[in-house]
């Protein structure tokens, strides 16, 4: 699938590349919460977040939002478990019938980070989900 980004943001891409020299593929904004979602190339989520997490923070303080990165991941499943975490992910099953659906096992002591706070966690993964894999939706099991 081929994600368009609006004017917003693509200058909150660049932003976010030009501070923490890591590629973000998606830029998802949320302005219910104040926070701001990239999603970064596979093996750059370090680089993304930084020494300590300074990078990540610098570009809080530049757009003056909580910044959240989610790393990509060439599988739904692998993606699905990236967007979820730090919750572990110890099953991921997509059906195939209808619209699909990614169907979560996760720990039982985990399941609160999994849908986060306000279940905001859970709503950013089905949104990633549904722009960069066709999965209609993501339910936890």
């Amino acid at each position: 699938m081929r994600v368009t980004l609006g004017d917003r943001e693509l200058r909150l891409v660049a932003l976010f590349e030009d501070t923490t020299d890591a590629t973000a593929r998606d830029c998802l904004v949320y302005e219910d919460r104040g926070e701001v979602v990239f999603l970064v190339a596979a093996g750059e989520m370090g680089q993304a977040i930084g020494p300590d997490g300074r990078r990540v923070r610098a570009v809080e303080a530049k757009v003056d939002r909580d910044v959240r990165v989610v790393e990509d991941a060439p599988t739904v499943e692998g993606f699905v478990a990236s967007a979820l975490a730090p919750a572990v992910v110890q099953n991921v099953t997509v059906s195939e019938q209808g619209d699909r659906v990614a169907y979560v096992e996760v720990d039982p002591d985990d399941r609160g980070a999994a849908i986060g706070r306000d279940g905001r966690r859970l709503a950013t993964a089905r949104d990633l989900v549904r722009r960069h894999h066709d999965v209609g939706d993501v339910v936890l099991s």
